[in-house]
């Protein structure tokens, strides 16, 4: 009897190590349950309707139309647009409802239309959620990825993403590019994308700003799913990703890979400047998060894919 209690009293002792050696943190607002809900109101010469816009944070309610500078890591594909005097929006991330009844993120795929001055102008936008904040309101169409700031500060090591997420591909094997005046769909493939990067980031005297990546944690999902797929684990490798079995083309980064911005500390917009892997055992300095429904560049995707993710955490 004795052996055994002591026994029983080692396990027990041994089970917050075993629990606490793989411990989950939501991001924040990462349970997806608040959104703030923007009235937009679009210019008389599009219809002057008033449009709702969503942004992941603090629940709050604005009828403005202003710049969104809520307190929270989170931005989305949604935009409020001003391009030549004409007031716009967008809105292809959207709160929904979950597995369990609470809130998630619902990202899609589609067409925005308007018509402005006899001219029939489209986009192809995709449903995106990313860490940053986008410099609005949005005043051109090209390139798109200059006009958000990618990432934030952050100095933790997790070893992988952890998260819900349930997949809707009604056109597999199309390929639709469509862009102001222009649209074509062809055969191709398309896929969601889950990218999470940690850098070291520093900036010269000149105002570039520089990296080394840290740790990588990336896929995609190709095929749709029969209903949601629960903690799903994208794990974080850390220093060179390419000498490792988990390497995968688009994981790669520099001048054939995907060039994200950044504001510097004179309050300019330039390139971040990834120029190498980082030692694996390197501490961050920020964090980008990007959940996208569509794994292409900017106006090109599958009409119809739709994302749905909730409880977005990290595990350590």
């Amino acid at each position: 009897m004795k052996k055994l209690n002591i026994a029983a009293l080692t396990l027990l002792l041994l089970l917050p190590t075993i629990t606490n050696s793989q411990t989950k943190k939501y991001v924040p607002y990462g349970k997806m349950n608040t959104w703030c809900v923007r009235y937009i109101k679009e210019s008389p010469i599009i219809g002057g309707k008033t449009k709702v816009i969503y942004n992941i944070g603090p629940g709050d309610t604005i009828r403005e139309n202003k710049a969104y500078r809520g307190k929270t890591p989170w931005s989305t594909s949604n935009a409020y647009a001003k391009v030549a005097g004409v007031t716009k929006t967008s809105c292809t991330a959207t709160p929904d409802k979950s597995w369990d009844g609470s809130t998630c993120a619902k990202l899609e795929t589609k067409i925005e239309e308007l018509k402005v001055l006899g001219i029939n102008i489209t986009l192809l936008v995709s449903g995106s959620i990313f860490y940053g904040n986008i410099f609005e309101p949005i005043a051109t169409a090209n390139n798109p990825y200059s006009l958000m700031n990618w990432g934030i500060p952050f100095t933790e090591r997790p070893t992988a993403l952890v998260l819900d997420y349930k997949s809707a591909m009604p056109n597999k094997g199309t390929i639709t590019k469509c862009k102001i005046t222009s649209k074509k769909t062809q055969p191709g493939d398309d896929a969601h994308e889950i990218t999470y990067i940690l850098q070291k980031r520093w900036e010269d005297e000149d105002g570039h700003i520089h990296a080394l990546r840290v740790g990588t944690a990336m896929t995609r999902i190709e095929h749709p799913s029969s209903g949601w797929v629960k903690n799903f684990r994208v794990p974080v490798i850390y220093g060179d990703v390419t000498k490792t079995p988990h390497y995968k083309d688009y994981m790669k980064f520099g001048p054939k890979g995907l060039t994200y911005y950044a504001k510097n500390s004179k309050g300019k917009v330039v390139k971040i400047e990834e120029e190498g892997w980082a030692d694996a055992d390197e501490t961050p300095t920020h964090a980008m998060m990007i959940i996208t429904a569509s794994m292409h560049e900017a106006y090109v995707g599958t009409l119809g894919n739709t994302l749905w993710v909730d409880n977005i955490a990290l595990e350590y």
